[in-house]
């Protein structure tokens, strides 16, 4: 039997997801509703097979392996395997360029320090 992992949302992901939906229910509001529920079923399906999806071709190149990716429709969904857990990091349109939004998301990030 294999192993099932947990889900979790971080907070850049919900963020974006709720960002992608908004932009499109201005259009229809039944649309953005699938889009919804696609990209969390799609998310969601990483918990039985997690390496399933391909490592971030964008980051792979740069050394960066920990991050993978599945797709749904032309959207990216980023995310990160730890020991029992997926952690979904961000959503993306794949017709975007990645590494100007991750450096976005970088800047606007809070600072983090250690005590």
């Amino acid at each position: 039997m294999s192993k099932t992992y947990k889900v979790q949302w971080t907070s850049n992901a919900k963020e974006d997801l709720l960002n992608i939906v908004s932009l499109i229910k201005d259009d229809s509001p039944t649309i953005a509703r699938d889009v919804y529920e696609k990209i969390k079923e799609k998310a969601h399906s990483s918990n039985l097979f997690p390496l399933r999806g391909q490592v971030v071709p964008e980051l792979q190149k740069e050394g960066i392996t920990m991050y993978r990716e599945l797709m749904s429709s032309v959207w990216r969904i980023m995310y990160k395997v730890d020991s029992d857990t997926v952690y979904i990091m961000a959503v993306f349109d794949s017709r975007q360029n990645i590494e100007d939004l991750l450096l976005q998301k970088l800047l606007r990030s809070p600072i983090l320090t250690s005590l």
